[in-house]
């Protein structure tokens, strides 16, 4: 399969930006690994792609601490959610939420890019094969046998990480009433 991408200067450096600011670099990896075919004097083949590469070097910010915060109690309330469930749907559903809420926390451990749909499991794995592993391993185990015990403990062990559980004293100021009490 061959996907092309075509960008004026501008417009690349906006999706560079955009894609730090959302912590995926999409098009960073694009640029860093795929061919440039065509660029009027050259500009993408050197410039662009040394920009990825360096972007991809540096990686991004760290989450703000409240974020932070917020993502630690998120997956507490997960895990306890997935010790209660006793529907096998309900207990994946709830699973996929805390993957993805222990994924974040990893990434902002490792100081990793993230990723989504099979990118997720590609950036865990790059991120820290052991703890992404281990989760995508449970996640893996609770799919097949409906055992939620080793996803939940790779799961804390990510979340010991990134400072523990928080269950009480946990506050939140919203910023915007439809932001998700997950994110």
């Amino acid at each position: 399969m061959v996907e092309l991408f075509i960008h004026t200067q501008a417009g690349l450096g906006e999706l560079f930006a955009a894609d730090a600011a959302t912590r995926r670099g999409v098009m960073q990896h694009r640029y860093a690994d795929g061919l440039v075919l065509c660029e009027p004097a050259g500009a993408a083949t050197c410039s662009k792609q040394q920009h990825a590469e360096e972007a991809l070097r540096e990686a991004p910010g760290a989450l703000a601490p409240a974020t932070v915060e917020s993502r630690r109690y998120a997956l507490t309330d997960e895990l306890d959610g997935l010790v209660d469930a006793a529907d096998a749907v309900e207990r994946l559903v709830v699973a996929n939420v805390a993957l993805s809420t222990a994924a974040d926390l990893l990434f902002d451990h490792r100081r990793a890019w993230t990723g989504s749909g099979k990118w997720l499991p590609r950036r865990l794995l790059q991120a820290d094969p052991e703890h992404g592993g281990a989760l995508l391993e449970g996640c893996r185990r609770l799919c097949e046998d409906g055992e939620p015990e080793d996803f939940a403990d790779a799961a804390v062990e990510v979340l010991a990480l990134a400072g523990g559980p928080i269950r009480e004293g946990h506050a939140r100021t919203w910023r915007d009433p439809t932001e998700s009490a997950a994110r």
